[in-house]
């Protein structure tokens, strides 16, 4: 159990991947949401928690869902050809996910900030 296989070009697999993608995903998931919950506090956005959190969840679920594929590809495709750039372009793409989530749902319509 604790060998790993030699697949393709002589890269070993460990499956370290299987429990870094989801949790990354997750993570940057939950990023998101925090970030959009406080600028919605900030805005006085919503009639109440519940109602926004709803909302929260909604779109935190869609960030996360992206956020998995993104990694996936990350640490599954590139990670097997260049660690260095997985390490870098797992973060840089999270950042890029997160980033656009906010800008495009930090202020619903109707509403002035």
């Amino acid at each position: 159990m604790g060998q790993a296989k030699r697949e393709g070009r002589g890269v070993p697999r460990t499956g370290w991947g299987c429990a870094v993608v989801p949790l990354a995903g997750v993570a940057t998931g939950m990023l998101g949401s925090v970030l959009l919950a406080a600028a919605w506090r900030a805005c006085d956005v919503g009639v109440n928690g519940p109602a926004n959190s709803l909302a929260l969840v909604l779109y935190g679920s869609l960030l996360t869902l992206a956020a998995v594929v993104w990694w996936g590809v990350i640490v599954g495709y590139v990670g097997r050809r260049s660690l260095p750039v997985a390490l870098l372009g797992g973060p840089a793409g999270a950042v890029v996910l997160v980033w656009t989530f906010v800008a495009l749902l930090q202020v619903p319509h109707g509403y002035s900030c």
